[in-house]
């Protein structure tokens, strides 16, 4: 039997300043570790926040563009409201309700979506 512990999405990136930009800057993500079998070749990192880590790769194949992740959090309104304190010039994002959550959705330069989500107390 399998015993599954955790999973780690790759997401696809095309510029890596804009990927730090998004990650980095605006989510907060802390830059774990980067890789490349050599100095021209294209990126592959991983960013993480408490225990979700994510893989970013510019590499072909790797992964395709436009995914969706969910991630869970907690605090969401205090995670929206330093979101939107940032004037983050390509993502404005809303706090909704949806599917018994609290959810906000983003879409990262490179078509990817993420969706931070926190359940309401019933």
């Amino acid at each position: 039997m399998i015993k599954a512990k955790s999973i780690t999405p790759v997401l696809r990136i095309f510029d890596v300043e804009k990927a730090k930009e998004f990650y980095l800057d605006f989510l907060e993500f802390h830059l774990d570790w980067e890789h490349r079998y050599e100095e021209d070749y294209p990126l592959y990192m991983q960013v993480s926040s408490g225990s979700c880590q994510l893989h970013l790769s510019e590499h072909y194949g790797d992964s395709s563009p436009g995914i969706k992740i969910r991630i869970q959090v907690e605090e969401i309104e205090e995670l929206h409201n330093k979101l939107l304190s940032k004037k983050y010039k390509y993502a404005r994002p809303g706090l909704e309700t949806a599917h018994g959550h609290l959810e906000i959705r983003i879409g990262d330069p490179f078509g990817n979506n993420l969706c931070f989500y926190e359940p309401q107390q019933r």
